[in-house]
């Protein structure tokens, strides 16, 4: 790092008295610090890795206190990065501020395949750790395991049902699906007999039901995995645990169960049946229902969640949920994004895919096109409905995905202190000036100026590009 950059972020840091995601502080003034190896691990195990700066002290001054000896901590940000596995290879710099010396450690992020990182003298169960927000925590063993499931490749939609039987699947699904491949795979299935097309295309291994077949085929999945289903709830507010005018927790609330293809269905009618409803009468006369949400969006979102959610045995207990409030829709489901994939390049590029036996079926089955459309399909339903931007995000081993319906704060009568608490919490999700204005319903000034400014100053909302404060690429997050 260029020593002028450095002096300019620590500049910030202390302007902004706070660290960051990817900022960790510390003192270093009379001593290195017990352990780093917690920080080292949860930077090398994000995508955008992280800065360690020595010298600096933490809340709540954030005082320039220099390091003891600048070459002897050098030395031990080495050896501690050597005692990483894989080896951590930070990149130091030095620099003078204010007669005293500070040193920054550059930890660059590690590729998915080898991750986690972790501290070799605990071992990868108690020394892989995460970064959340400005703290290192402790990974659980699912978010060890879900890193090791894809560098070996593991396809837990084929491992094997043992207590269930091909005879408990639905025939008349199954026959449908047999004729459909015989006609996509004319050539190929000559001669071939049905309980070999099962085993070649994962829905039996042996003759025995796999995972995916299972959640096709099966009349009801749940008797063996009870929690592979849907938990659909609507709520009166904006968050769990807000009442309705008469004492009422959820304005309805389902458990949605069956095959992958019911669910479905079960879950688009669900939510038709909790949102608004316009009804619009068109340039050529015709009446015209406008739904809150796009439902061709819904679907997408629903459909993704079941086929790519993870099936392996540490999500057993979680099953899908779908959450519709006053303003908004969240589709939860358990496993983050597969691979070395993030959520910038959805919609982009082509996914890793988690499911590949299960997602092939739902295709022959026309149940998902299996062609990567599902996110651009998403956006473009939002952007033509000129409904908010979708947003998706990974937290702790979940995918979330959010919809919003454009709702604003002050068309919700919400006060300047509740206007500053939602904007804290909105901000969760790195966000635009112009999607702050929109969720405001307040004028330019008023948002950037009266509201977001005080919060930045006292350093509960943070900047994506604190070095370019008018950049459009700037986005303000808490």
């Amino acid at each position: 790092m260029d020593v002028e950059i450095l002096k300019d972020l620590i500049y910030e840091i202390r302007k902004q008295k706070t660290e960051r995601q990817n900022i960790e502080l510390k003192s270093c003034f009379d001593g290195f610090p017990k352990k780093i190896y917690d920080t080292l691990s949860s930077f090398s195990n994000q995508d955008q890795g992280g800065i360690i700066i020595f010298g600096i002290t933490d809340k709540p001054n954030f005082d320039i206190c220099g390091v003891y000896d600048p070459e002897v901590v050098q030395k031990k940000i080495m050896e501690n990065c050597n005692q990483m596995t894989p080896q951590v290879r930070a990149l130091i710099t030095i620099c003078e501020i204010e007669g005293k010396f500070v040193v920054a450690a550059e930890i660059p992020s590690v590729e998915k395949a080898l991750r986690p990182v972790y501290y070799s003298g605990v071992g990868r169960l108690k020394g892989s750790y995460l970064r959340v927000g400005d703290a290192d925590e402790l990974m659980s063993e699912y978010e060890i395991y879900s890193y090791e499931a894809f560098r070996k490749r593991s396809r837990d939609d084929l491992r094997i049902v043992d207590n269930s039987t091909i005879e408990k699947f639905d025939n008349d699904i199954l026959d449908r699906y047999l004729y459909l491949i015989k006609q996509n795979k004319s050539n190929l299935m000559t001669n071939v007999s049905d309980a070999s097309i099962l085993d070649l295309m994962g829905i039996t291994d042996l003759g025995k039901p796999t995972l995916a077949g299972l959640m096709v085929f099966s009349r009801f999945p749940q008797t063996f995995f009870p929690q592979f289903s849907i938990t659909a709830v609507s709520v009166p507010g904006t968050q769990i645990g807000d009442l309705g005018e008469n004492g009422e927790r959820f304005i309805d609330n389902e458990r949605i169960q069956g095959p992958i293809q019911n669910m479905i269905e079960d879950a688009v009618a669900f939510v038709k049946k909790n949102i608004k409803t316009m009804t619009i009468i068109g340039d050529d006369g015709k009446r015209h229902d406008k739904t809150e949400y796009p439902i061709v969006a819904v679907r997408e979102a629903i459909l993704n969640a079941l086929v790519h959610r993870d099936y392996s045995i540490y999500t057993e207990n979680t099953p899908i949920s779908i959450e519709i409030y006053r303003d908004r829709m969240e589709i939860k489901s358990p496993g983050g994004l597969y691979g070395n994939f993030t959520v910038d390049a959805l919609g982009k590029s082509r996914p890793d895919t988690r499911n590949i036996a299960l997602a092939s079926i739902l295709e022959i089955m026309k149940i998902t096109e299996n062609r990567y459309s599902g996110i651009p399909t998403i956006y473009k339903a939002f952007k033509d409905a000129n409904l908010p931007v979708p947003e998706f995000k990974v937290q702790r081993g979940e995918f979330i995905v959010v919809f919003r319906n454009g709702i604003s704060l002050n068309e919700n009568n919400i006060d300047k202190k509740d206007i500053k608490k939602a904007i804290i919490e909105f901000c969760k999700v790195p966000r635009s000036r112009e999607e702050l204005i929109r969720f405001t319903g307040k004028t330019r000034y008023y948002t950037m100026s009266v509201l977001i400014k005080p919060l930045i100053d006292e350093g509960i909302i943070k900047l994506t590009n604190p070095d370019k404060l008018k950049s459009k690429e700037q986005r303000f997050y808490s």
